[in-house]
């Protein structure tokens, strides 16, 4: 019988970071089946103190200590949240300390106007997974202008979760576009009309009947037969040299 442990992803933010940095972990134990919690903008201490007790009651209800994955940034906030029931992870505790001493500069702790607000990465996210919304499966091509990339592939092949990944994790404006049967045939073996001006953007997702069409046309295109959304998206972020708007 595999062990169960409830996990809090505690963040005064979206906690998208403590989710993605606790996961890269927790997937290292099969044996133990994580209840995964996820408590994002926990920036005031009313809201501090009800994810304490939510924190204390999973302690109280399974009879083991959770493990709390945080990103909070206010010291106060941090300390109520130190003082559960629980396994804490801190990530600030973790890495700012060591930051610090290596460059010699006291952090603000808090962000600055180097990187983008709260409220400003909100809009970036929004508005990027509203554009990879609008140009999904080629119900229309008249915004490719503005894509940072274009995904290409049949269907079934995981072009939507993947721009709607990249983003609402990275603010890139990504569309895709379903080749069809008469795209793959020989004789009509071509990329699409429409996405001729948009060569430099396009990704392509490859099965063996479209290979062909990628290797001739020199488009990049990788195999994601086992590949989470999560790798092909990074895939296509790196091989494309594509840069994040959001962190």
């Amino acid at each position: 019988m595999s062990i169960k442990r409830t996990v809090f992803f505690i963040s005064d933010r979206t906690a998208i970071t403590a989710e993605t940095f606790g996961h890269s972990l927790l997937i290292q134990f099969d044996d133990v089946d994580f209840q995964k919690v996820t408590l994002p903008f926990i920036d005031t201490m009313w809201k501090a103190q009800d994810a304490l007790e939510h924190i204390n009651d999973a302690r109280e209800h399974t009879g083991a200590r959770p493990i709390i994955f945080s990103t909070i940034v206010n010291s106060q906030i941090r300390k109520l949240i130190l003082s559960s029931e629980a396994a804490v992870v801190d990530l600030f505790d973790a890495f700012i300390g060591p930051l610090e001493e290596e460059l010699r500069v006291q952090p603000s702790l808090g962000g600055s106007s180097h990187h983008p607000s709260a409220g400003d990465e909100l809009d970036i996210r929004i508005n990027a997974v509203n554009y990879a919304l609008t140009n999904d499966d080629g119900i229309t091509t008249k915004n490719y202008d503005k894509a940072d990339v274009i995904l290409v592939g049949v269907s079934r092949t995981g072009k939507t979760p993947t721009c709607l990944y990249l983003g609402l994790q990275y603010g890139i404006y990504a569309a895709n576009y379903p080749l069809t049967e008469e795209d793959l045939l020989i004789e009509y073996r071509k990329i699409p009309g429409v996405l001729q001006p948009y060569r430099d953007k396009l990704y392509q997702k490859e099965i063996s009947l479209a290979e062909f069409l990628y290797v001739s046309k020199n488009i990049p295109y990788l195999n994601i037969t086992t590949m989470s959304i999560e790798e092909i998206a990074a895939t296509v972020m790196h091989k494309s040299k594509l840069q994040r708007r959001i962190f």
